[in-house]
């Protein structure tokens, strides 16, 4: 499912369409006066879900198999894993439901929230952590460790669910859905506590020399149009995360990712200045080459090349 609307005041349809939409569950009202109505915007493995409950809802769920984030705008909502983890929160509330292999029951008490959902393996992918350095990635709390913190990750929902999600380019783009996928990542591993930070603190970084970035950068330009995580690059290179990180900052400056970004601006300036301006779109070619915010891409690029993608197309 990538974008649908249901609305309902039956319990029973409601359950029949929460067991499809997320995972087995049942649930009960204390109330006749049952309603519900559930958006969602998604797009690959990342679904953002705006729901309303407007009833007492008592839920006993099977594992979800997925990170799941539930911000409050109103009501309250409580919930609690089978590991003895529980929590209740309200309006402002940001929090990370129970783990993605554990059940779960809990009580929505006539609330408006969202859920933004995502394979846990995309953690592990985007700290760019493997098996030698610790496992999987995973979330060790279920609120984030800050206030800012907890800002910076609505603020991200809201902008993936908003503005992102719903435009149909999204769908059409790898390398797009990789920068969104890894942009959501990113935030939820600097909002929550978790294992990488763990792992990255026993990292090697004795291979941070020369020929480390250089096979760095001979497996990025020959990537450049693929989707490619911190770790894809740190395997090519036959070194750590942390080594491959200290390497191109201790050379160059600035990071693996970073300079992944700059080889894509150029394929964009490249495909810009042999466009025709009556056939092409600047919003196009950075849609294309992964650049999913346009004001940010748009100063990136003046910054590189000293003007705006839209002159140079028009040159």
């Amino acid at each position: 499912m990538e974008s649908l609307t249901f609305e309902s005041r039956d319990l029973a349809r409601t359950e029949e369409f929460l067991n499809r939409a997320y995972t087995k569950m049942r649930i009960g009202g204390g109330t006749d006066d049952v309603s519900a109505r559930i958006t969602r915007e998604a797009v690959g493995s990342i679904s953002v879900d705006r729901l309303d409950i407007g009833f007492e809802m008592k839920y006993d769920a099977d594992p979800l198999g997925k990170i799941c984030l539930c911000v409050v705008e109103a009501g309250t909502v409580q919930d609690h894993a089978t590991d003895g983890w529980q929590d209740a929160f309200g309006p402002g509330d940001v929090v990370s439901f129970a783990p993605p292999d554990r059940p779960y029951v809990g009580k929505v008490c006539r609330s408006r929230y969202s859920i933004t959902m995502f394979d846990p393996a995309l953690l592990t992918r985007t700290a760019g952590v493997d098996n030698r350095t610790g496992g999987p990635v995973r979330l060790l709390g279920h609120r984030p460790h800050s206030a800012a913190a907890a800002r910076h990750l609505v603020s991200t929902i809201n902008y993936l669910g908003d503005q992102v999600l719903p435009d149909s380019t999204v769908r059409t783009s790898v390398l797009l859905q990789s920068s969104v996928s890894r942009l959501l990542a990113s935030s939820v591993l600097a909002a929550f506590p978790n294992t990488a930070l763990i792992a990255q603190d026993r990292a090697d970084g004795r291979d941070a020399h020369p020929r480390t970035v250089q096979r760095a950068i001979a497996f990025l330009e020959s990537s450049v149009d693929q989707d490619v995580a911190v770790g894809d690059v740190a395997a090519a290179a036959g070194v750590t995360v942390r080594a491959v990180q200290t390497a191109f900052q201790r050379h160059l400056g600035t990071t693996p990712m970073a300079y992944l970004r700059l080889l894509r601006l150029a394929e964009v300036r490249t495909e810009l200045l042999a466009g025709d301006p009556a056939k092409l779109s600047v919003t196009a070619v950075a849609a294309r080459w992964g650049f999913h915010h346009l004001g940010r891409f748009a100063a990136a690029y003046r910054e590189q090349y000293g003007e705006l993608p839209r002159t140079t197309l028009g040159r």
